[in-house]
């Protein structure tokens, strides 16, 4: 038997003899290294096999802990929870979830908040009525402060793990999330606009949820760095209630931008609505104004003026997030993943 066989069947049978009970945490790295007087890999590895063994959990930012047993038999289901189902990048990210779950053996139960967190109180609420496997779900107005924290700590309770994609709750701990590096992506447009010449750059963000306040920090950040400063009024700020109406008056948005050579968009959609009221009123893009974004989705390339977008390539945030959810559901240890952009080149720019 190896050392690590060696204090991985130790610590199993301190769990079995009751010495650490479910849900327990078990003894830190650095003392388990003192008291087996072996190395950190070792312990390392004692881990990872008493995790392959359904012992224990690793949870991000705890540590580990004795497994509890399941409260809830397996179901074979995933509850699937996106703000959105049928729109924008949405399907694409769905239909990746769904080919990852149905290789796991795994039905996919959808759902879509709308971005209302009391749709998203309601669908929770279902889930304890009628437990899943797991659950992976887009974090809903993930920039407020939410008042369903109480129910994903009922479902962590009970043993269901949690993945997060898109948006996420950053101060709700015992869950994972795969998203994308929104603010690093911010400072990547607003240096590209730089480079191309533009000292004048507005922006416009969403307010509601968490990926608009990471964007405007790059943005902002960055157009810092570079000494350039912009009224606050040159910043664009909507919420999922009001985006339908972001270009309904296209004078009052042109009379904002002012003298900007440039725009940041929060998203495709912002873009495609932006370029199409710059066209309308006889501005040239990019000649007059320069307009970048994010997701690279097919509004960038239908778009009148194809837009400049960061996408995320192959890198698909559905499949990632599920092939976590489905790993954790394995006994495997995981962590949480922030996903680089790529610079997609487009005429609008």
């Amino acid at each position: 038997m190896t050392k690590y066989e060696a204090v991985a069947q130790a610590i199993k049978n301190d769990i079995e003899n009751g010495l650490y009970k479910e849900g327990q945490p078990i003894p830190t790295e650095e003392l388990l290294t003192a008291q087996y007087d072996v190395s950190r890999q070792t312990i390392r590895k004692a881990l990872s096999l008493l995790v392959e063994d359904n012992l224990i959990l690793k949870r991000q930012g705890s540590g580990s802990v004795v497994r509890p047993k399941r409260l809830n038999p397996r179901t074979g289901k995933i509850a699937v929870v996106a703000t959105y189902i049928s729109d924008y990048i949405f399907p694409s990210q769905l239909r990746a979830v769904n080919d990852v779950l149905s290789e796991n053996k795994y039905t996919a139960v959808l759902s879509a908040t709308r971005n209302c967190v009391c749709n998203e109180r309601a669908i929770l609420e279902e889930i304890l009525k009628n437990p899943v496997d797991g659950i992976l779900i887009e974090g809903t107005k993930s920039a407020m402060p939410n008042p369903n924290f109480d129910l994903y700590e009922k479902l962590i309770e009970m043993d269901i793990p949690v993945v997060f994609f898109n948006g996420y709750y950053p101060s709700l701990s015992g869950t994972y999330s795969v998203c994308a590096d929104n603010q690093a992506g911010g400072a990547e447009l607003v240096r590209h606009l730089i480079e191309r010449g533009h000292s004048k750059i507005a922006g416009f963000f969403k307010s509601d949820d968490i990926q608009g306040h990471q964007r405007y920090s790059g943005f902002i950040s960055e157009l810092f760095r570079n000494g350039l400063i912009i009224p606050d009024e040159n910043v664009f700020w909507y919420i999922t209630e009001t985006k339908e109406d972001l270009f309904n008056n296209p004078k009052e948005v042109l009379n904002r931008l002012g003298d900007n050579t440039a725009v940041v968009c929060y998203n495709d959609e912002v873009a495609f609505g932006l370029i199409k009221c710059l066209l309308s009123a006889g501005r040239r893009v990019p000649e007059d104004v320069a307009v970048v974004s994010f997701d690279n989705s097919n509004l960038s390339r239908i778009s009148p003026v194809t837009i400049t977008s960061l996408s995320y390539e192959d890198r698909n945030i559905g499949r990632i997030a599920a092939q976590k959810l489905v790993d954790i559901l394995n006994g495997k240890e995981v962590t949480s993943e922030v996903l680089p952009w790529t610079f997609i080149q487009k005429e609008s720019s």
